[in-house]
């Protein structure tokens, strides 16, 4: 009763109404130009589910709530798989997100598996984008810091800004996360120089 009520208040409460036209029977068409009508009106449904549940479970963990993101996440993953394959770099962000959300419940076994899904998506396609890439080494760093591994942290994080100011400049925003979360590393091994010159540059 617990994890369905969790269910309910993460994901189903949000996206009940899309789901029947989704998962329901399709109507039969009769034409060619009926059919690709058909088949690109379910398409943009999919997409749409996707991106409520997308939304909903990061709104969940910026919330400091991840264990009601899980089941949002998951959603995004399913209907993800089937819209652009398992092996599509959409996938990654939402793997990313589900790392981060199992490691904020101490579910790290489960967080890496999820990590490693990802990873290996990014090694599969060698035309990802430097931005995904970096991406994937916030969410390995990340989960380096939270198994306490704080060279293997500064290395991910130390890609993830490569790979950042690589993809968006230097002066970029997206590059501050990854000099915020070295600088907390930093702050923590008590080399207070260079955390307060990495807190200077975010």
């Amino acid at each position: 009763v617990s994890h369905q009520r969790t269910d309910w208040i993460s994901i189903h409460g949000h996206i009940c109404q899309l789901l029947l036209p989704v998962l329901g029977p399709q109507p039969c068409f009769h034409s060619e130009k009926d059919r690709k009508h058909g088949k690109e009106q379910l398409l943009r449904r999919q997409e749409s589910l996707i991106a409520v549940a997308l939304s909903t479970a990061q709104g969940f963990v910026w919330a400091g709530k991840p264990l009601e993101a899980i089941p949002a996440a998951l959603q995004a993953l399913r209907f993800s798989s089937r819209v652009f394959g398992s092996g599509s770099t959409q996938l990654v962000p939402i793997y990313l997100l589900l790392a981060e959300a199992s490691t904020g419940t101490g579910r790290l076994r489960q967080a890496a598996k999820y990590l490693s899904q990802a990873r290996w998506i990014v090694l599969q396609t060698p035309d990802c984008s430097a931005a995904l890439q970096s991406k994937l080494h916030r969410g390995l760093g990340l989960f380096s810091i939270a198994e306490g591994n704080l060279d293997q942290a500064l290395y991910h994080l130390a890609n993830d800004v490569y790979l950042a100011t690589a993809e968006f400049g230097l002066n970029s925003v997206e590059v501050s996360g990854g000099y915020f979360h070295m600088a907390n590393i930093f702050f923590r091994q008590n080399k207070m120089d260079a955390a307060n010159s990495l807190y200077t540059e975010v």
